[in-house]
């Protein structure tokens, strides 16, 4: 259905695609991977008509075609879903849809047209979990992607393109993004998925290429490879472990400790962490675990219970305290992407003084940030490096208690293995850690113990090592 071949792109002062060659038949499921910075995204854009490429053919079914606007590429059945999401929250699921193509009768809006079109296709998808007269502000992430890929649909789109899919949504949800794209093989769709989640590449993809540098490494079927062989073809060496070695001696001092804690979202919270303990919390989608990290740092106060350091009310208290938050959403709550590398990494920082210069080249060394360049603006990095700087952000400061929101959501497997190699050496300093993460293997490699939520109440502790299974038993109240 898809050939390009040949693909090559600069931007000033960078080339960023080398002769890259993809095809991607009818019905099949083709993963694109590589680390940040590979090129997936800038191939993709010139696929969907956003970018023209500099050298290089794209045909479809056979007959070569020169996208010079998302129209065109629209037009000529390629949809593309990227990582954040493009529906206007205010809008329902239907104006959703039908976006700048609304059908018209006797010179209005045919509402009712694009509601009959829109109820058809969810149900086609199995989706009964809302309407097209629901607004889109009150859909969870998952719901927000049927609708996506309802929009994608309703132009008869051959070939979709997901970019990240997974990124916000919970072990549960991901199900049911799986059962879509199922779903959009068998109707013979072409999907083209980038994922940084190589468990989902093994679950759903036909065939995989690898792009690495803006070239192409390699494209085999899935089912000639091994992770290790995975990892290895986009990193170019071997991660011979995904997660560092858990500490040997015990855990020291309690840092932070909370009886009986409580919100309009939280209650009867019993938690304590420990010097040089790395603690992960996990929980289904509504849990409340973003909410309880919000809580201990002060940017959500509990408003009953006790905690040892005094109960932040605000997040200024809760820097005082030494307690530092690594936020789920690092473009919009975690940095200040038109800043500089230098500017993001002092946010937190006491003082602006002349002597932060050296203080802040030995944290982005430190973070492992690939070149430590701080005068670039951030908004210019990947996401990993994006990530990097949020963590520089706190280690200027060097907190006794970090909590970690999703800290390697997004990012490719070179950068998550830096991102938890640092983690397990601020435990290893003596800081007390809290981790959460939607990923169950992550989380239980990293932790020392797991602590489960459900329903904004604390449903069990297990201890290192234990199962998936047990982690969603604990979360589900099965």
């Amino acid at each position: 259905m898809l050939r390009m071949t040949g693909i090559g792109k600069s931007f000033p002062g960078a080339r960023v695609l080398t002769g890259v060659d993809l095809d991607v038949a009818a019905g099949e499921v083709h993963a694109l991977i590589g680390e940040n910075g590979a090129g997936k995204s800038t191939l993709m854009k010139i696929l969907a008509g956003v970018h023209p490429c500099d050298e290089g053919t794209i045909e479809l079914d056979g007959r070569a075609v020169a996208f010079k606007h998302p129209l065109d590429a629209q037009r000529a059945g390629v949809a593309i879903i990227y990582q954040e999401l493009t529906l206007l929250p205010e809008r329902t699921v239907a104006e959703n849809v039908f976006l700048g193509r609304e059908p018209v009768r006797r010179g209005l809006v045919d509402r009712a047209a694009m509601e009959t079109t829109t109820a058809r296709l969810l149900e086609e998808l199995g989706e009964d979990s809302f309407g097209p007269r629901d607004l889109v502000r009150r859909l969870s992430v998952a719901q927000q992607q049927v609708v996506e890929i309802v929009k994608a649909l309703s132009v008869d789109a051959r070939i979709v393109v997901m970019d990240e899919p997974t990124a916000a949504l919970a072990e549960h949800e991901v199900e049911l993004l799986y059962r879509l794209v199922r779903e959009l093989s068998r109707r013979g769709i072409a999907v083209l998925y980038i994922s940084h989640r190589l468990r989902e590449i093994f679950e759903l993809a036909d065939r995989v290429t690898v792009l690495k540098d803006g070239a192409k490494v390699t494209t085999l079927p899935v089912s000639a490879l091994t992770t290790a062989e995975l990892v290895r073809l986009m990193v170019g060496r071997e991660l011979t472990d995904y997660y560092p070695p858990r500490a040997t001696r015990p855990a020291g001092d309690v840092l932070l400790s909370v009886r009986g804690g409580g919100n309009d979202k939280l209650d009867g919270i019993d938690l304590e962490l420990r010097a040089g303990e790395i603690v992960g919390l996990a929980g289904l989608q509504g849990a409340g675990r973003t909410e309880l990290a919000k809580a201990l740092f002060g940017a959500e106060p509990f408003t009953r219970g006790e905690m040892t350091p005094n109960r932040p009310a605000s997040v200024q208290e809760g820097i005082a305290a030494g307690i530092g938050l690594v936020t789920e959403d690092r473009k919009s709550e975690g940095l200040v992407l038109h800043q500089s590398v230098r500017d993001n990494a002092l946010l937190v920082a006491r003082t602006g003084r002349a002597g932060d210069r050296a203080s802040v080249l030995d944290v982005l060394r430190r973070v492992r940030l690939a070149p430590p360049a701080p005068e670039k603006e951030v908004r210019h990095l990947s996401g990993g490096n994006q990530q990097k700087v949020v963590l520089a952000k706190w280690l200027t400061v060097a907190p006794n208690v970090l909590l970690f929101d999703e800290p390697t959501r997004g990012v490719d497997v070179g950068a998550k293995a830096a991102i938890h190699e640092l983690v397990r050496e601020l435990a290893e300093d003596g800081t007390a850690v809290l981790m959460i993460s939607s990923e169950l293997p992550e989380l239980i490699g990293m932790s020392d113990r797991v602590v489960v939520l459900r329903e904004g109440r604390i449903a069990g502790h297990l201890p290192a090592g234990s199962s998936e299974e047990d982690v969603m038993h604990l979360a589900a109240g099965s």
